[in-house]
C-alpha cells in the first residue's frame, strides 16, 4: 500500500543492512510517521508487548525476524527453544504469533547450527511475502461479496455501507490487509463503498488506522462511537460487516477486538450479514470451543482510564477521564459464537463459520486433533 504515494510494506529489512529491520510505531500513527529500526530479539519482544507493532498476521511475521535475530547471537537447540518461548509470551490471544514461531522452529530444528541464522531470515522473508500474497486473496473473494451486494441494491441506494471494528488493514498485516482488503479493491474498482469505523475504545485503533488508512486510500468514511453501531443498523444504514480476527477455532468461534461480540448481537438481531475475513494461520485447529479455550489478554487499566492523543497545538497528551480513585478492567479481546457469524472470508475462498465450512476448504485439517 502507500502513504503519501510511497509504496511500503508494514515491516521490511533494511536495503543496506540485511540485519535490520524496519517497522511503523504504531502507536505514533496517525499524528507521526515513525520508523524503529530492530536488531535484537529483545527490541521485538518490547515492540509487540507494547503494541508498537500490532495486528494478528503482522505480530507473527515481525516474531519470525526476533528469532532470526537471537540465532544470530546463539544458534544452538537451547536459544531456539528459549527465544521461541520468549516471543512467544508477548501476546497471548493472537493465534499468528505461535503459529510462525512453531513454523520457524520446525524449519531451523533439523538444520546444522551453523545454517541456522542465513536460513531464519530466509524462512521469515518467506512468511512476509506469502503474507502478502494470503491477504490478497482474501481481498479478491471479499470483493464478491461487496460486488453481489452493490448489484442487489444499486438501484435503491447510492452506496454500499460497510461497519468495520478495530483495524484489520494493511498495516495489521505485511500489506493488504484482511477486513480492508476487499473494501479497498471495491473502491479502486468503482464501487460507491463507505466505512462505518468504530473507534474500538480503549485504545481507539479504529479511530487512529483504520480511519488513517481509509483517509490515505481515499475511501469515504465516518467515525462514529463504538456503541453507534447498532442504532445505525437498526435504520439501515449497515449493508455489510467486515471484521478482522485474532483466532478462529475449528468449529468458527471468533475472537476479535473487545466490543466485537457485541457487533455480532447486533447484527444478528438486524439481519445484517456478519463476515469475518482471516488467514488460515489464524485458524486454531486444537481449540473447539472459543469462549472457554481462548486465552483472554488482560492489558493494564490504565489504557481504559487514560486516552492518548495530541492536543490543538500537536503536542502529544495523556489525559485521565475517570475519578482519580476509579480503576479500569481491561479485557482486549472477545469471542463471537460462530452462531452469529455468517462466513468466513480465507484466501481459499468463503465458507460457513462451522466445522464443515472449515473442512471444506482445508480437508487437509481434518483429522487435527483438538485439545
Amino acid at each position: 500500500m502507500k502513504i503519501n504515494g510511497t509504496p511500503y510494506r508494514s515491516v521490511w529489512r533494511d536495503a543496506q543492512d540485511p540485519r535490520l529491520v524496519h517497522i511503523f510505531d504504531q502507536t505514533k500513527l496517525p499524528w507521526t510517521l515513525d520508523i524503529l529500526d530492530l536488531r535484537d530479539v529483545e527490541a521485538v519482544a518490547h515492540a509487540i508487548r507494547t503494541m508498537q507493532v500490532r495486528g494478528a498476521p503482522l505480530i507473527g511475521a515481525v516474531a519470525a525476524y526476533g528469532l532470526a535475530f537471537a540465532l544470530d547471537d546463539d544458534a544452538s537447540d537451547a536459544s531456539l527453544e528459549k527465544n521461541a518461548a520468549f516471543l512467544h509470551e508477548t501476546r497471548p490471544t493472537a493465534i499468528n504469533l505461535r503459529w510462525a514461531l512453531e513454523r520457524m522452529v520446525a524449519h531451523l530444528s533439523p538444520l546444522p547450527t551453523h545454517e541456522r541464522a542465513e536460513a531464519a531470515y530466509r524462512e521469515a522473508d518467506a512468511i512476509c511475502d506469502e503474507d502478502v500474497k494470503v491477504n490478497e486473496a482474501i481481498g479478491r473473494h471479499g470483493l464478491e461479496l461487496i460486488r453481489a451486494l452493490w448489484a442487489e441494491r444499486r438501484l435503491v441506494q447510492d452506496r454500499i455501507n460497510i461497519l468495520t471494528h478495530c483495524n484489520a488493514g494493511w498495516i495489521a498485516t505485511v500489506d493488504w490487509g484482511t477486513a480492508l482488503a476487499p473494501i479497498y479493491m471495491a473502491h479502486d474498482e468503482g464501487i460507491p463503498v463507505h466505512v462505518w469505523v468504530d473507534e474500538t475504545r480503549p485504545r481507539n485503533q479504529g479511530a487512529l488506522l483504520t480511519a488513517w488508512e481509509l483517509g490515505a486510500h481515499g475511501v469515504p468514511h465516518t467515525l462514529i462511537a463504538d456503541n453507534a453501531g447498532g442504532h445505525l443498523m437498526q435504520h439501515g444504514e449497515v449493508d455489510l460487516i467486515i471484521v478482522g480476527t485474532d483466532r478462529v477455532t475449528r468449529q468458527g468461534d471468533v475472537a476479535n477486538k473487545i466490543g466485537t461480540y457485541l457487533k455480532a448481537l447486533a447484527a444478528h438481531d438486524n439481519q445484517v450479514p456478519f463476515w469475518v475475513a482471516l488467514p488460515s494461520s489464524t485458524i486454531d485447529w486444537r481449540v473447539t470451543d472459543g469462549v472457554k479455550e481462548i486465552p483472554i489478554e488482560e492489558r493494564s487499566g490504565d489504557e481504559v482510564t487514560h486516552v492518548h492523543g495530541v492536543d490543538e497545538q500537536g503536542h502529544p497528551a495523556r489525559i485521565r477521564v475517570t475519578p482519580y480513585e476509579t480503576k479500569g478492567a481491561n479485557p482486549a479481546f472477545d469471542v463471537t459464537p460462530a452462531r452469529l457469524v455468517t462466513g468466513l472470508i480465507t484466501e481459499r475462498g468463503l465458507c460457513d463459520a462451522s466445522a464443515d465450512g472449515l473442512q471444506t476448504l482445508f480437508p487437509e485439517q481434518a483429522e487435527q486433533p483438538a485439545s
